[in-house]
Order: C-alpha cells, then structure tokens, then sequence
C-alpha cells in the first residue's frame, strides 16, 4: 500500500473547520477514493490524447484533464 493516505488523512483533519473522529476504516477509503481518482483521470488524459490524435498520454493531456476534473470534483 501506499504511504499517501495517512499523509492525506492529516491534511483533511488539518483543514477540517470541526473536530472530525476518524477511524482505520478512513484510511482505507482515503486509499479507495484517491485510486479512483487517479484512474477516472488516467481515463480522461487517454480520451484526450486519442483526440488529439496522439499514441501516447503527455503530460499537458493529464494538466488539462486535471484542472477540468478538480473544478467538478469540488462540488
């Protein structure tokens, strides 16, 4: 597993305006949900670059994709 989600763990208690309890179980869904974020948007940088007619994913098709994908993910 990765080291990621304790690390993101302490960033959203740290940017929480209330005292939030959080259990092992949160480190796991942290986990779940930044890998399902990393594939929609590993999804989204290939329709991208078969758009531009391109055999590979460059690192512009991910930055466009990913500003797009933070502004609805933000609710």
């Amino acid at each position: 597993m990765w080291n990621k989600p304790p690390v993101l763990k302490k960033t959203i208690k740290a940017k929480a305006t209330t005292n939030i309890n959080t259990r092992k179980a949160s480190d796991a869904m942290i986990e779940l949900l930044t890998v399902l974020f990393l594939k929609s948007l590993a999804e989204e940088a290939k329709t991208k670059a078969f758009e531009e007619k391109s055999a590979t994913i460059r690192p512009e098709h991910v930055r466009n994709v990913a500003k797009e994908m933070l502004k609805k993910s933000r609710g």
